[in-house]
């Protein structure tokens, strides 16, 4: 069972995974004149929470649900014997590693644009690269070998498996995630008061909560039935953001 720290340690911005090196969309809808104060920011906020955050914490904690149901199966192949054991040990990493492979396939065809997709495998790789340096034992050998990266949220997913914390809590990881990058963007792209900000995601506390059990009750689904809330306009935002030679932020 997970700690509360590693909770408050995995949500926080300054996990070396590089999400802070993002604004999720905001540089551009700020470009666009689309946010320009506290009011337009939270509509801003609510409406990624609703469509980006809410997919990423269902695809999160269903890739959570993979490697628990996995570490279930371990303990039980580890009361058998010799290579019954080893057979049943393989045969079920070959069963996470098509449900993770779906999944990938799945929040990428939920990602229209494929600048989006490029950065979710980046910062999945990154995050990677911290999970295992953190827990080497976890299984993360089960995520698909693909040669961009996997998406960050199935990363986070399994992740937040090995540090013990509860599906509820992985996607609320997620959909906290979402907010509180593009909030703290908001400060330094239109210099807004941090307190005030701040206050604003006090006020989003419950929204996000929402959201969170939401996609912990969706992950139950298969792949192909996880939500697929969409956001056109930032996608093409994204795109847009994307062939700037002078921007602050990645994304």
């Amino acid at each position: 069972m997970a700690t509360p720290s590693l909770l408050l340690l995995l949500a926080d911005g300054r996990f070396p995974a590089g999400a802070h090196a993002h604004s999720g969309g905001l540089e551009a809808a700020v470009a666009a004149g689309r946010v320009t104060d506290l009011v337009s920011l939270e509509a801003f906020l609510a409406g990624r929470l609703a469509t980006a955050g809410l997919v990423g914490a269902a695809f999160a904690a269903a890739a959570h649900r993979v490697a628990v149901d996995g570490a279930v199966d371990a303990a039980e192949s580890a009361d058998a014997v010799g290579s019954t054991a080893r057979t049943g040990m393989l045969a079920r990493s070959a069963v996470r590693s098509c449900t993770l492979a779906q999944l990938d396939v799945e929040l990428d065809a939920r990602t229209a644009s494929p600048t989006l997709r490029t950065i979710s495998r980046r910062q999945g790789r990154a995050l990677l690269r911290a999970g295992r340096a953190i827990w080497p034992d976890a299984p993360f050998g089960d995520l698909p070998a693909t040669s961009d990266g996997v998406h960050q949220p199935l990363v986070l997913g399994q992740l937040c498996a090995a540090a013990g914390l509860s599906r509820v809590e992985t996607a609320t990881v997620a959909a906290y995630g979402t907010v509180t990058g593009a909030a703290s963007a908001g400060v330094r792209l239109l210099g807004l008061d941090p307190y005030q900000v701040q206050a604003l995601l006090v006020g989003l506390a419950d929204a996000c909560d929402g959201t969170a059990a939401d996609a912990a009750q969706a992950a139950d689904d298969p792949p192909e039935r996880l939500p697929a809330a969409a956001a056109p306009l930032a996608d093409i935002h994204a795109e847009i953001h994307a062939t700037w030679e002078v921007r602050l932020f990645a994304s």
